[in-house]
C-alpha cells in the first residue's frame, strides 16, 4: 500500500477528494411477472432468476 511521505495540506487532500463523483447505475428494463421493470444492469440476472424482486 502507498504510504505518503510527508502531510498533505488540507486544501490539497480536499481538491484531491472533491475529483471523485458517483455515477447513477445504468438502469435496463427487464420484465418480472408481465411487467417491466428498470433494474441495475448488475443486477439484471438476479432478477430474470427470481433471486430478487422488484419494489412497489
Amino acid at each position: 500500500m502507498a504510504v505518503p511521505k510527508r502531510k498533505m495540506s488540507r486544501s490539497n487532500t480536499r481538491h484531491r477528494r472533491a475529483q471523485w463523483k458517483a455515477t447513477p447505475p445504468r438502469l435496463v428494463p427487464v420484465t418480472v411477472d408481465g411487467s417491466v421493470r428498470l433494474v441495475p444492469q448488475h443486477l439484471v440476472r438476479a432478477f430474470e432468476r427470481g433471486l430478487l424482486r422488484p419494489e412497489g
